[in-house]
């Protein structure tokens, strides 16, 4: 907890330089595809303009459609106009993962920078012309850097039908690697029609904030099992008011014969994350809470089929004031210790609260459970865990 609370703190003092470090002179650059929507600008290729700027300036995206990767490696503001399409063919690798070395081809990537804000632009992965598993394929990607993606979108990263399997093709990526850290806030935007993930934030040194997005699945795929959005392996931060739906792994029918889930939103080898104020439907399990001392509160989770609207396997969480709708196995699940699960509300489930039998010292009360044949029941242990099929490039 502490290591926690000095990164954080680190993180912010990081920004605070960087914008103190900003020159007076910082000026805007107009990028126009075909000149008609700016007939003044400079540039007709967004990563010319990147080459071109000074740190702390402002890069103008016009009307049009790009056909290029970026990549930005200093302090910037991308600003573009409605209709300002990112649009890539042919992608190719321009990084490597943080965590294994994973080849990766990102239509927009930003790497060891801080303060690298993104806002309104289209990211389409359409023409991203990748034919294998690898490189693996992503929309945006913060690697040792920070910043915020506002009001953006990230949509088609996925590969052929043929190769639907491939763990490949996520909206958002945030990753941190080599005791470097990566601070980003991903804010109001749209994130859909992706292979594997939505948005995902992994490794220790990166603290996100995931606000008032919509993310939104594929819908039975027999592919990838997909995740809404991701905070995993060591990293930090929060999830809060953001619509995901539309996860589901079509091979996953019977609890006891499912090899894999997906799920709206998954909390994986991560502690102190908080989770709260979602509203989450159509999927295997709305929340997945496999870490410990995180908080899970006032999230709406609906039509989780087979599995849960709550899953919390880990220990010392808080899961208070949740509302659960048609939760399939369970409107909760609990497989862990000291836990508290207090004032939530459960409509329509096999069970309302599922808690395994070695779970010991959790706090079950003034929950309000409905249309449930079995109020409280504990099964026999099982590992859940195992169902996971997280992303990690």
């Amino acid at each position: 907890m502490k290591l926690r609370i000095s990164l954080r703190l680190v993180v912010r003092l990081v920004f605070g330089l960087a914008a103190l470090s900003v020159p007076a002179s910082a000026k805007q650059i107009l990028v126009d595809d075909d000149k008609l929507d700016c007939p003044a600008a400079a540039f007709t290729r967004v990563q010319d303009a990147v080459n071109a700027a000074s740190p702390g300036d402002e890069i103008r995206v016009c009307k049009g459609i790009y056909v290029e990767q970026v990549s930005i490696q200093k302090s910037l503001d991308l600003r573009a106009d409605s209709g300002a399409i990112l649009m890539p063919s042919n992608m190719v690798q321009n990084a490597a993962s943080l965590f294994d070395a994973t080849p990766l081809a990102v239509a927009l990537l930003v790497s060891n920078a801080d303060a690298v804000s993104i806002e309104g632009l289209i990211v389409d992965g359409t023409n991203n012309g990748i034919s294998a598993c690898s490189p693996e394929l992503f929309g945006i990607a913060y690697l040792n850097a920070s910043g915020s993606v506002r009001r953006s979108t990230a949509r088609n990263f996925q590969l052929p039908a043929s190769l639907n399997g491939c763990q490949s093709g996520t909206g958002i990526l945030v990753q941190s690697g080599g005791g470097q850290a990566s601070c980003v806030t991903v804010h109001s935007s749209s994130i859909h029609s992706f292979q594997k993930n939505g948005i995902t934030a992994d490794e220790a040194g990166t603290e996100v904030v995931i606000r008032d997005n919509v993310v939104t699945g594929i819908g039975p795929t027999t592919g990838a099992a997909q995740n809404g959005i991701q905070i995993g392996f060591g990293a930090g931060g929060s999830i809060v008011g953001n619509t995901v739906s539309n996860n589901l792994y079509s091979p996953c029918t019977d609890a006891s014969t499912c090899t894999a889930v997906a799920t709206n939103i998954l909390v994986t080898q991560s502690d102190d994350v908080t989770v709260s104020g979602n509203n989450l439907s159509v999927n295997q399990v709305g929340i997945f809470m496999d870490g410990n001392s995180g908080t899970v509160s006032e999230n709406q989770t609906s039509s989780s089929a087979v599995f849960d609207g709550i899953l919390v396997a880990g220990s010392q969480n808080h899961v208070r004031r949740n509302v659960v709708f048609n939760g399939s196995q369970a409107g909760i699940f609990l497989d862990g210790n000291n836990n508290v699960i207090r004032n939530n509300t459960i409509v329509e489930a096999a069970v309302g609260i599922l808690k395994t039998s070695s779970s010991t010292g959790n706090l079950i009360q003034g929950n309000s459970i409905f249309d449930a044949p079995i109020q409280v029941q504990d099964p026999p242990s099982r590992t859940v865990t195992s169902l996971l099929s997280p992303s990690r490039p």
